[in-house]
């Protein structure tokens, strides 16, 4: 395990206890600015890759550089997922990063095999998380393997599928009337209760736990791995508050100081509010509020101010953040589904139709290699207002009436 020394801020690097990750930083909150914490490791050699184990066949390979050793985790084999090719998007060849084959069918395990780890070692009482999906089904998932209770507080809208994949794992699961209720009453319970809270539960919104964070400079580890060193020229991801994409960008900054890569690829945020994009074209820290006349299908990644932390990792990258509708989100689940057979969560869609919209404008070019990341699979939409479930028509058990309502219904004829 790397030991992590203290937490501080992303952006001035005010120190904090360990104990601390519960808070934004009280400096840049001076100046406006809501900015979350991060580990922060003691010095020492940099390490050579190596030594990477080859075991465990889990993103605890890498334990040496998460802040808690492999023999503390509690895992369910998370990570180590594949690397897809495909066609389309406007790019040609691009490879995929499958993050539905996690446990729970999302990224969020890597957020919460750390974070779950980090809480039991601690001695916290219970997880606690807001979530209108897949970080509380994963929240749920961990806590069940520590033998924690899990408080979910989610809201009206949230997938029905995913709240029943948090209620099959014993989380105790509660609808409050908007998203800032959920914030009110975890805020009290952390403080007055001691539970650990593993997503956002205040605002301004500065991002999830920072132990929990660590998990995602996995992707960036497993990333290059399977590139033999030789990283992406561009990754590709939907953000919300932007902690997968600050966590891969920690992974390959610091893959880059220890002389593991040449060359960081650079982020795209694939959002819907285009605050990232605001904050960029305006030059500030902090991303603007920017309203929207009606809620996006994308339920995942639907807010309307993006972090400080996920505009460092852009800043920092020298990335780009692509603002999108439903439209073209519902356009890329359809298409990756049916032209490549990976299923998306409508959320994760975004990354694909990001690519789509950046490979026409020229900005990534075509020789260019670039990897999005699937982070949930499409079964977790099922359920959802403006998901429709795809039933199967009924027909007579002969093959004219199959032969027949195949032209009909599916345009098919033999």
């Amino acid at each position: 395990m790397a030991q992590p020394e203290c937490l501080e801020c992303v952006r001035c690097r005010q120190e904090y206890p360990l104990d601390a990750f519960d808070r934004q930083c009280a400096r840049c909150a001076d100046d406006g600015v809501a900015s979350n914490l991060t580990p922060r490791y003691g010095a020492g050699d940099s390490p050579s890759r190596d030594d990477l184990p080859a075991r465990p066949c889990s993103l605890w390979r890498y334990a040496d550089h998460l802040p808690l050793a492999a023999h503390e985790a509690v895992t369910l084999g998370e990570g180590m997922t594949p690397i897809i090719a495909i066609d389309g998007f406007g790019h040609g060849p691009i490879w995929v990063k499958d993050e539905s084959r996690n446990p729970t069918w999302s990224f969020k395990d890597r957020l919460a095999t750390v974070a779950v780890s980090w809480a039991r070692k601690i001695g916290a009482p219970a997880i606690a998380t807001s979530s209108t999906g897949n970080a509380g089904a994963a929240a749920a998932s961990y806590a069940a393997r520590a033998g924690l209770p899990c408080v979910v507080l989610t809201y009206k809208g949230a997938a029905g599928a995913i709240v029943s994949q948090m209620r099959s794992y014993g989380a105790m699961v509660l609808t409050v009337p908007t998203m800032e209720d959920r914030w009110k009453v975890l805020s009290r319970a952390v403080r007055d209760y001691g539970w650990f809270p593993t997503s956002p539960f205040f605002g301004p919104a500065i991002g999830s736990n920072p132990i929990g964070i660590e998990g995602y400079k996995t992707l960036a580890y497993e990333i290059a791995e399977q590139f033999d060193w030789d990283p992406p020229d561009w990754c590709v991801l939907p953000v919300c508050y932007g902690d997968a994409l600050y966590g891969i960008w920690k992974g390959f900054d610091e893959m880059k100081r220890w002389g593991w890569i040449e060359n960081c690829p650079r982020l795209v945020a694939a959002e819907t509010s285009g605050s990232l994009a605001a904050a960029a074209a305006q030059d500030i820290d902090m991303p603007p509020i920017v309203p929207r006349n009606s809620k996006s299908i994308a339920n995942s990644i639907d807010v309307t101010r993006a972090t400080y932390q996920a505009r460092h990792a852009l800043k920092h990258s020298n990335g780009v953040a692509v603002a999108l509708d439903d439209t073209a989100l519902i356009d890329a689940r359809d298409r990756l589904a049916a032209g490549s057979g990976l299923s998306a969560e409508t959320s994760s869609a975004a990354a694909f139709a990001a690519v789509d919209v950046l490979s026409r404008s020229g900005m990534i070019k075509p020789d260019e290699k670039v990897v999005a990341i699937l982070t949930a699979t499409g079964l977790k939409d099922f359920g959802m207002d403006g998901i429709p479930q795809l039933g199967a028509p009924e027909v007579a058990p002969d093959l004219d009436s199959v032969l027949r309502a195949l032209g009909e219904i599916y345009k098919y004829n033999v």
